[in-house]
Parts: C-alpha cells; structure tokens; sequence
C-alpha cells in the first residue's frame, strides 16, 4: 500500500502476516510534507489488529523537527495504542535528537485537557471569587478613604500638577465625543417624541420633556458612561501595565504607596470634572431637543419659557450629586482593576475590560437608587 501526501515525501506502508506492518519514509519529512501523512497513518493505523511495527527511516534525504516529532510520536504508541514499534534507520545525528527527547517529556509539555467541572462546583468557584473580590474592594475603599483627607490637606502629598494632567487627559480630551453623542441623543428624543405628543396637541412639551430627561438622567448617565468607557479604562490600562512591568512593586520598595501616589490625583480629579461634563453634556442634549423645536416652529422665547417651567433647582442638584458619585464609581474602579491585574500578555485587557463592565454596571445601579430616593423626597 503505497500513500503519497505529497511528491516531496515518500511513504510505503505494508501490512504483513501474523500482526506485522512496516512504515518506510523516504525524501523530506518536514513540517510541510507531515500534515497529510499524519492523517493518512492515522486513519491507515486505526482500528488495525497490529502486534509489531517498524518504522524505516533510512531512505530519509531530511527530516526536522516536526518530523521527529512523528517519528518520536509513532514509537511511544501514540498511533498504534499497545502495539510494539521500532525505528530505524536515522542518521547518527538524527538518531540523537531522536533519543533525546523522552516520553516524559511529551507529557512534561503536552497542554494539559481542559476539566469539565460540575456545575455544583463551578458555582462555588464563582461565589469564592465574587467573595475574594468583595473584600479586595472594601480594603481598597479603605486605603482610599484612609488617604484622601491627608493627602488633599498636604500640598506636597497630593501632587496637584498630576490632578492637573488628569483633569485635562480626562476632562477636556472628552468633550468632543461627549459634545457629539449629546446633542445627537437630544435631538433624537426631540424627533421621537414631537410625533406622539403631535396628536394629543402636546407638541410644544418636547422641551419641556427633554430639559427634564436630560438634566435628571441622560446628561448624568452619558457623561459617566463615556468616561468609564474612556477614561476608567485608562485607569486600568496605566495601572495594569505599571503592575506588569513591576513598576508599582518599585514603588513600595522605595516606600511609597501607590494609593497616595497614583490612585488618590486620579479620583480627585475625575469627582471634579464629572459634574462639569454632566452639565455640558445636559445643555448639549438641550440644545439639540431646542434646534427640533426651533425646525418645528416654536419661537426661541417659547422654548426658553417651556425650559425655565421644566427644570428646577433641585433636578440641578439631583444632577450634581450624580456627577460627584459616577465620578467617583469611574475612577476608583479603573484604578482597582488597574491594581487587581495579574502577569501575563492578557492581563491588561481583562483589567480593562473588567473595568469598563464593572463601571457601568454600578453607574446603573447608582442611577436607580437615585431615581428612588428622589421619587420618595418629591412625594
């Protein structure tokens, strides 16, 4: 029986009387001429009642790694399950890197199979986990709460030129995208609601339902979800990868802690800057809700009234508050994902990840917390 897997390489293979067979390679045997001989001896070899095999190797012209790895492969019994192989026939130097590299080699680097655990135990995986990172998060909640005020009472502490970086890297880098994904998301509302409020002749409470919507909750919930999304997970990246390359570990051999030193600038600066980009972001969905008011036809002044009727000091405040706690849920979870990064070439993107997820996941929370209490003081 004769198989050709490619016009480079040769292989013969015979089956003879009483359980015997020979396998004879002849030409190159390399990485490109083994892949369909591979599959071809295996599907040959399987299911076959063999007592002996013999490899002949001696009408080889070359042979590299990936060929000795099939040679090596066929001789412990990988192919022919209980069955006694033989090769021969390899050059002397052949014949050493043959002999070389051992059974327990193969299974010293052989990936181990992935488990199949039981759901019982994966569940307990998940709550030992979410458990872990629970107290990681009230440790570092209190690192930060234990630092904050000496650090801000101390000027020399608290490195205001870094809380200056951060506010513009932060802050005014942002305002584009949250100018655009604003004043899109205002006139969106506008031209979704002018239609339905058209036929009970509610036309002009437009305004007054996005000065409302915006200012309450869109404008709060854009800017921190933006920021988690660009600027959270800048947290994480800067500070996962000062944690792979060590730099942090070089920090607190030389003393310093890497809450005071890089975590405390970066949450003062983003609890500053939030509640500024919130109400950027709520005039730009205003402004956006106005231009479909002004294409509709109501003039400037009617608008203006409609707004001044709408919004209160205290949607303001609801406002301000939000901004201040999304600000802080932002950055203290960037910069705890950024310190929970473990080694590896991933590493940083599942920080990252994990911070933009975890962010918005809270963001929401806090958002219907506030919605509630806001509902029960208002009764």
């Amino acid at each position: 029986m004769e198989l050709n897997p490619q016009d480079e390489l040769d292989l013969d293979l015979q089956f003879g009387p009483a359980g015997h067979a020979r396998v004879a390679f002849g030409g190159r045997l390399n990485a490109e001429t083994i892949v369909n001989c591979w599959e071809r001896l295996q599907r040959a070899l399987h299911d076959t009642k063999l007592q002996k095999l013999d490899v002949d190797a001696s009408a080889l012209r070359s042979c590299d790694g990936a060929g000795l790895a099939l040679l090596r492969y066929m001789s412990m019994g990988r192919m022919t399950p209980g069955v006694s192989v033989s090769v021969g026939g390899l050059e002397a130097g052949l014949e050493q890197l043959f002999r070389s590299f051992t059974d327990q080699d193969y299974e010293m680097f052989r990936p181990p199979r992935a488990k199949c655990h039981p759901l019982p135990e994966e569940v307990g995986a998940a709550v030992r986990q979410a458990f872990s990172d629970l107290q990681q998060q009230v440790q570092f909640l209190g690192s930060v709460t234990r630092n904050l005020l000496p650090t801000l009472l101390n000027r020399q502490r608290m490195r205001w030129p870094q809380v200056c970086r951060v506010f513009e890297t932060t802050g005014a880098n942002a305002v584009p995208i949250v100018s655009l994904v604003s004043l899109l998301v205002g006139m969106i509302i506008a031209f979704e609601a002018a239609q339905p409020l058209a036929q009970f002749g509610a036309q002009m409470f437009v305004v007054n339902m996005i000065g409302l919507v915006m200012v309450r909750e869109l404008g709060p919930l854009l800017a921190a979800v933006l920021l988690a999304g660009r600027s959270g997970s800048a947290f994480a990246a800067e500070i996962g990868t000062m944690k792979v390359s060590e730099e942090l570990d070089a920090l607190q051999t030389l003393g310093l802690d890497p809450i005071r030193c890089l975590v405390i600038q970066r949450i003062t600066a983003t609890i500053l800057l939030t509640p500024l980009l919130t109400f950027y972001a709520s005039f730009l969905g205003i402004a956006g809700g106005g231009l479909v008011a002004l294409g509709l036809g109501f003039p400037l002044t009617l608008i203006f009234q409609q707004l001044t009727s709408a919004v209160h000091l205290s949607d303001i405040a609801l406002a301000t508050a939000k901004g201040l706690v999304f600000g802080a849920i932002v950055s203290a979870v960037g910069c705890l994902r950024g310190l929970q990064t473990q080694r590896g070439a991933s590493a940083v993107g599942v920080s990252t990840t994990r911070a933009v997820v975890t962010s918005i996941v809270l963001i929401v929370i806090a958002d219907a917390i506030f919605s509630v209490l806001f509902f029960v003081l208002k009764r």
